[in-house]
Protein backbone atom coordinates (compact mmCIF):
# COMPACT_ATOMS: atom_id res chain seq x y z
CA UNK A 1 0.00 0.00 0.00
CA UNK A 2 1.22 3.49 -0.78
CA UNK A 3 1.95 6.17 1.80
CA UNK A 4 1.71 9.84 0.81
CA UNK A 5 3.35 12.90 2.37
CA UNK A 6 2.16 16.38 1.38
CA UNK A 7 4.44 19.39 1.70
CA UNK A 8 5.05 22.88 0.36
CA UNK A 9 2.22 24.85 1.92
CA UNK A 10 2.67 28.19 3.59
CA UNK A 11 1.54 31.79 3.88
CA UNK A 12 1.62 33.86 0.71
CA UNK A 13 0.17 37.16 -0.44
CA UNK A 14 -2.56 37.30 -3.05
CA UNK A 15 -1.05 37.00 -6.50
CA UNK A 16 1.82 34.89 -5.25
CA UNK A 17 2.79 31.30 -5.98
CA UNK A 18 3.42 28.06 -4.15
CA UNK A 19 4.37 24.56 -5.26
CA UNK A 20 2.97 21.64 -3.34
CA UNK A 21 4.60 18.22 -3.41
CA UNK A 22 3.14 14.79 -2.81
CA UNK A 23 5.85 12.22 -2.14
CA UNK A 24 4.99 8.53 -2.22
CA UNK A 25 6.59 5.59 -0.47
CA UNK A 26 5.79 1.93 -0.13
CA UNK A 27 4.65 1.55 -3.74
CA UNK A 28 5.62 3.20 -6.98
CA UNK A 29 3.44 6.23 -7.63
CA UNK A 30 3.26 5.44 -11.35
CA UNK A 31 0.57 2.81 -10.68
CA UNK A 32 -1.84 5.38 -9.21
CA UNK A 33 -4.12 8.12 -10.40
CA UNK A 34 -3.32 11.13 -8.20
CA UNK A 35 -5.72 13.84 -7.20
CA UNK A 36 -5.38 17.03 -5.19
CA UNK A 37 -8.26 18.10 -2.98
CA UNK A 38 -8.73 20.95 -0.54
CA UNK A 39 -10.80 21.64 2.56
CA UNK A 40 -11.53 25.14 3.78
CA UNK A 41 -13.13 25.84 7.18
CA UNK A 42 -16.90 25.54 6.95
CA UNK A 43 -16.79 24.13 3.44
CA UNK A 44 -16.93 20.69 1.92
CA UNK A 45 -13.79 18.98 0.69
CA UNK A 46 -13.46 19.82 -2.98
CA UNK A 47 -11.64 18.52 -6.01
CA UNK A 48 -8.76 20.64 -7.28
CA UNK A 49 -6.87 18.64 -9.92
CA UNK A 50 -6.12 15.15 -11.14
CA UNK A 51 -3.38 13.52 -13.20
CA UNK A 52 -3.24 10.21 -15.01
CA UNK A 53 -0.59 7.57 -14.41
CA UNK A 54 1.47 8.67 -17.41
CA UNK A 55 0.96 12.36 -16.71
CA UNK A 56 -0.50 12.92 -20.17
CA UNK A 57 -4.07 13.56 -19.01
CA UNK A 58 -4.97 16.19 -16.43
CA UNK A 59 -8.20 17.70 -15.14
CA UNK A 60 -8.91 20.81 -13.09
CA UNK A 61 -11.69 22.40 -11.15
CA UNK A 62 -13.04 25.48 -12.93
CA UNK A 63 -11.99 27.64 -9.98
CA UNK A 64 -8.28 26.84 -10.48
CA UNK A 65 -8.06 26.26 -14.22
CA UNK A 66 -5.37 28.38 -15.90
CA UNK A 67 -3.81 29.15 -12.49
CA UNK A 68 -2.82 25.72 -11.15
CA UNK A 69 -0.79 23.02 -12.89
CA UNK A 70 -0.55 19.41 -11.78
CA UNK A 71 2.45 17.35 -12.86
CA UNK A 72 4.28 14.21 -11.87
CA UNK A 73 7.80 12.84 -11.85
CA UNK A 74 7.40 9.10 -11.58
CA UNK A 75 11.17 8.63 -11.34
CA UNK A 76 11.09 10.70 -8.14
CA UNK A 77 7.83 9.11 -6.98
CA UNK A 78 6.38 12.60 -6.59
CA UNK A 79 3.41 14.61 -7.85
CA UNK A 80 3.37 18.42 -7.81
CA UNK A 81 0.75 21.14 -7.78
CA UNK A 82 2.07 24.48 -9.01
CA UNK A 83 -0.25 27.23 -7.83
CA UNK A 84 0.05 30.68 -9.39
CA UNK A 85 -2.00 33.87 -9.06
CA UNK A 86 -3.22 32.71 -5.67
CA UNK A 87 -6.37 34.25 -4.24
CA UNK A 88 -7.62 34.47 -0.64
CA UNK A 89 -10.36 31.99 -1.56
CA UNK A 90 -7.65 29.39 -2.27
CA UNK A 91 -6.92 29.28 1.46
CA UNK A 92 -7.44 25.68 2.60
CA UNK A 93 -5.81 22.49 3.76
CA UNK A 94 -4.60 20.74 0.61
CA UNK A 95 -4.37 16.96 0.35
CA UNK A 96 -3.06 14.63 -2.31
CA UNK A 97 -4.76 11.29 -2.77
CA UNK A 98 -4.05 8.10 -4.73
CA UNK A 99 -6.29 5.60 -6.41
CA UNK A 100 -5.24 2.39 -8.16
CA UNK A 101 -8.45 2.51 -10.17
CA UNK A 102 -9.95 5.27 -12.28
CA UNK A 103 -9.70 8.18 -9.86
CA UNK A 104 -12.10 10.99 -10.67
CA UNK A 105 -13.41 14.17 -9.06
CA UNK A 106 -15.04 12.51 -6.07
CA UNK A 107 -12.90 12.30 -2.96
CA UNK A 108 -14.58 9.03 -2.04
CA UNK A 109 -12.88 7.30 -4.98
CA UNK A 110 -9.45 7.71 -3.39
CA UNK A 111 -8.46 5.27 -0.61
CA UNK A 112 -4.99 6.70 0.14
CA UNK A 113 -4.40 10.20 1.48
CA UNK A 114 -1.60 12.45 2.58
CA UNK A 115 -1.76 14.29 5.88
CA UNK A 116 -2.46 17.65 4.26
CA UNK A 117 -0.50 20.89 3.92
CA UNK A 118 -1.95 24.29 4.84
CA UNK A 119 -2.09 27.05 2.24
CA UNK A 120 -3.01 30.52 3.48
CA UNK A 121 -3.38 33.42 1.05
CA UNK A 122 -3.55 36.91 2.53
CA UNK A 123 -5.28 39.79 0.79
Amino acid sequence: QVQLVDSGGGLVQAGGSLRLSCAASGRTISTYMIGWFRKAPGKEREFVAEISRSGITTAYADSVKDRFTISRDNAKNTVYLQMNSLKPEDTALYYCAADAGGGGRSWSAYPYWGQGTQVTVSS
